[in-house]
């Protein structure tokens, strides 16, 4: 049975992107609009790995990252934050928040899989 990826980006095209990519790496991508979208989602099916943006409306990427860590069940599931904020400062609260990995975008297909992978195993 394939990974679940939850993907959660305020941009269709980002979402559109990721999860094409996704998909012909052979992972079930679920997609979300923003982070009170993904959190529902996340809690309604199993997730094997979040993809997740800091700015998106309603619930940004890092109350999503604390929130859903609160869940016992998301406790070690790894969660990769892919953003176009890329200073330090914005790292190291990606890290608190609960994040594995930060990537910046835009990120290159080859690299985003491998770490996917990466986190997935």
């Amino acid at each position: 049975m394939a990974k679940k990826i939850l993907v959660i980006d305020d941009s269709a095209i980002v979402r559109n992107v990721h999860a094409v990519i996704l998909k012909s790496a052979g992972y079930e991508v679920i997609e979300a609009i923003n982070g009170a979208e993904g959190y529902e989602k996340a809690l309604a099916e199993e997730m094997d790995l979040m993809v997740v943006d800091i700015n998106t409306p309603e619930m940004d990427g890092y109350t999503f990252c604390e929130k859903i860590r609160e869940n016992a069940k998301y406790k070690n599931v790894p969660i990769m934050i892919v953003s176009v904020e890329s200073e330090q400062e914005d790292k190291i609260k990606g890290f608190k928040a609960g994040a594995n990995l930060f990537l910046v975008k835009p990120v290159k297909s080859d690299e985003f899989v491998e770490n996917v992978n990466m986190l997935l195993k």
